[in-house]
């Protein structure tokens, strides 16, 4: 990490820091919408942090996607409530990657400056995220329906965009957020510091933006992303989890002194530390426009979900009944850590992009279709794994 970058992690850092004034995480996820609001004011105004991968001719600093990726990953350490992945990151890039200059000049200025928030209306009620199948069907005269699943932060977008199925196949699409045809509600998740929508469109108009397909792109994007916010999570999971080991004394001494739980902890640091590397290195790759790109983010998508899971998991089990009491925090990042793994795919999805992958360069076989593999795993979404119940 550069010297810049390293300042940039810190300056993030502070301002939450600063918003946060000792608040719990649950306090913060109990916040009001002014709240959440005033904090993203703070990141865009002071840092900028919406148009790091934006260019300057639209309004940003014109930084790159490493750069987001260190925001990211500081706001997935407290589990903070912020628009910046699904505002910045998958409804910026993907309208970036319309190659629609002209939308992108009218759009993007104001989502810069956090002025406006955006949202991306792509997956179905399955959740799969596959490109080539979007949630909503567009007519001839532009006129467009279906029901969109798992929408981050659909209840406050100011702009609308949303994936539909053309005769010239998958394109995106601009609505109107207020038009009678467009129905928006919140879902009530498991993991509260996620705030997800359905947003229902019944005949509502939209304009088209660009003429291909952007989505390949944006899901690898989306899920390298994704990976920074696990990451910073485990690693804050376990700062915690090391903490209490060298506090918490049980039969004369701190637990952590104890060879069984201090393997376990070392095994578990060097599972975080290996997930941020190779999550680093998927964002890199992404930036220089590398042909294994694809299969990093991939191989990013399934590691670092799976280093949270393990973190949050032996978070809980390392600090013993405090562990599952709504006081404390553990069971936030286990919630996190089960949601997240959902989102843009899960991770079974994105084991079959790396199969195919090593499969065709062996010549072991042409890949399988998206349709195949969602007739092979017919897998939960998000909201499915999530919901609370009761």
């Amino acid at each position: 990490m550069t010297p810049e970058q390293q300042a940039l992690r810190m300056s993030v850092r502070g301002v939450l820091a600063r918003h946060a004034s000792g608040r719990s995480i649950a306090e913060l996820t109990e916040a009001t919408a002014d709240d959440d609001a005033e904090l993203w004011r703070m990141l865009c105004g002071q840092i900028g942090v919406a148009g790091l991968a934006v260019p300057e001719r639209f309004g940003g600093l014109g930084a790159g996607l490493v750069e987001t990726h260190v925001v990211v990953d500081e706001l997935g350490r407290n589990l903070t409530p912020s628009p910046m992945l699904g505002c910045a990151v998958l409804a910026g890039q993907a309208l970036l990657h319309t190659e629609d200059e002209s939308a992108c000049r009218r759009i993007l200025p104001d989502l810069v400056a956090g002025r406006r928030l955006a949202a991306l209306g792509w997956t179905d009620h399955h959740g799969d995220w596959d490109p080539h199948r979007p949630a909503y069907a567009a007519t001839e005269d532009g006129r467009l329906t279906g029901e969109a699943h798992y929408v981050l932060d659909a209840h406050r977008a100011d702009v609308l965009l949303v994936a539909a199925g053309t005769p010239e196949g998958t394109r995106l699409f601009e609505v109107d957020a207020r038009h009678a045809g467009v129905h928006r509600r919140l879902v009530t998740t498991m993991d509260l510091t996620r705030r997800l929508g359905v947003v229902t469109l019944d005949e509502a108009p939209g304009r088209q933006l660009g003429g291909t397909n952007p989505l390949e792109r944006v899901r690898d994007i989306a899920s390298v992303a994704l990976s920074a916010e696990q990451v910073g999570a485990a690693a804050r999971a376990l700062e915690l989890t090391v903490a209490h080991a060298l506090t918490r004394v049980q039969f004369g001494r701190p637990i952590g002194g104890f060879q069984a739980v201090a393997h376990r902890l070392a095994d578990l640091h060097v599972e975080v530390d290996s997930a941020r590397s190779l999550s680093y290195a998927a964002a890199s790759s992404l930036d220089s426009d590398a042909a294994d790109a694809p299969l990093l983010a991939a191989g990013a998508a399934v590691y670092c979900a799976e280093a949270l899971e393990r973190a949050a998991a032996e978070m809980i089990q390392l600090h013993g009944g405090i562990g599952i009491t709504w006081e404390h925090d553990a069971h936030r990042y286990f919630k996190r850590a089960h949601g997240a793994a959902h989102l843009f795919g899960h991770p079974r999805a994105h084991v079959a992009r790396l199969a195919e992958t090593v499969i065709g360069r062996d010549g072991g076989g042409p890949p399988a279709t998206s349709s195949d593999r969602c007739a092979d795993a017919q897998r939960p979404g998000p909201e499915s794994s999530t919901s609370r119940t009761g």
